[in-house]
């Protein structure tokens, strides 16, 4: 190939390969040359050279039934790749939930298969940072560090939006303001019921136990949820769900108490996906905006397996409220 382009076979590789130090000339030649041969570069033998696999991991923390259910990991996936397309790389998705599944990846990790990994849905003292770290595998986290984890992250302002979604509701006259909360040992919840906790003390309320109920970001646990704070609370006139699946749930919850929505109890929800606007009322919602994060994800992590970023710093992705008829 090299020789039907009249150059060498070094200038060859690096106009294949798109370095900048080709002349325009050669870099014609070349391609004319691979398109008449139908030239297709020997990855294998590349990454021999190279020590590049043109792999990334998405290491998702969650169980297989979760991650293909929940409409956040479809977009997170989907907005991943988008990012990828125009490169060479391939996206890879290992799920790790338990301790044997965190085993086999962490092996996976440190066998060289992958250039880099993004790390998604941690939970609580996840071993899994602190593995890549160890090992120096590029890496870049979706969500908050917990402290004493040295990541580059990427998050929206999950603070903001649930102080924002319970500012609206005060806004609004109501007083009794409940929550119900993510999973406590992911940092994202943290953030959001925290949100909420401040607005209402902002406002000289108090944060009342009973109206705050732990949810799991499903709509079942924001049923659950619901249901039991309206055994506690039934008097309770407002609702801050950390995710639009539990607002769903906290919705059906209220219909089955035959409460009105938003005339009796005026519900908010978290992310802004595609089932936000179809519930019975559309449901008003934070949303957090996924394509920029992943894309922001993409690029952090590119800058570490090329060498052109650090090992450190961080994105935070701003929130806004969508306006529907639950709220």
């Amino acid at each position: 190939m090299a020789e039907l382009a009249g150059v060498s076979r070094a200038t060859a590789s690096r106009a294949i390969n798109g370095s900048s130090r080709v002349s325009s000339k050669a870099r014609d030649a070349v391609q004319e040359a691979v398109a008449t041969l139908a030239y297709a570069p020997n990855r294998a033998a590349r990454s021999l050279v190279t020590r590049r696999t043109d792999t990334i991991a998405l290491v998702v923390s969650e169980s297989e039934s979760r991650v293909f259910s929940d409409p956040f990991f479809h977009a997170i996936v989907h907005g991943v790749a988008v990012a990828l397309a125009d490169t060479e790389l391939q996206l890879l998705l290992l799920l790790a939930q338990g301790r044997r599944e965190h085993t086999k990846v962490e092996r996976y990790l440190r066998a060289g298969h992958v250039d880099g990994c993004i790390l998604l849905s941690l939970h609580g003292a996840d071993p899994l940072p602190r593995a890549v770290v160890t090992a120096g595998i590029p890496t870049v986290l979706l969500g908050r560090p917990r402290p004493g984890e040295e990541l580059v992250w990427v998050d929206a302002d999950n603070h903001g939006g649930g102080k924002a979604a319970t500012e609206l509701l005060l806004s609004q006259g109501r007083r009794k303001i409940a929550a119900i909360t993510g999973p406590l040992d992911m940092t994202a919840a943290e953030d959001r019921v925290e949100g909420y906790a401040d607005a209402l003390r902002a406002a000289g309320l108090p944060v009342r136990k009973g109206l705050v109920a732990g949810g799991d970001f499903t709509v079942v646990g924001g049923r659950r949820a619901m249901a039991g704070i309206l055994r506690r609370h039934p008097d309770l006139d407002a609702v801050f769900a950390s995710s639009d699946l539990m607002g769903i749930g906290a919705l059906q919850a209220l219909a089955d108490a035959d409460r009105r929505v938003p005339d009796d109890v005026a519900v908010v929800g978290f992310d802004d996906l595609g089932d936000a606007a179809h519930t019975r009322p559309p449901l008003t919602t934070i949303r957090q905006p996924l394509a920029d994060m992943t894309a922001s994800l993409v690029e952090l992590l590119l800058r570490q397996v090329d060498g052109t970023g650090g090992d450190d710093g961080h994105v935070v992705c701003p929130t806004t409220v969508v306006r529907r008829a639950s709220a």
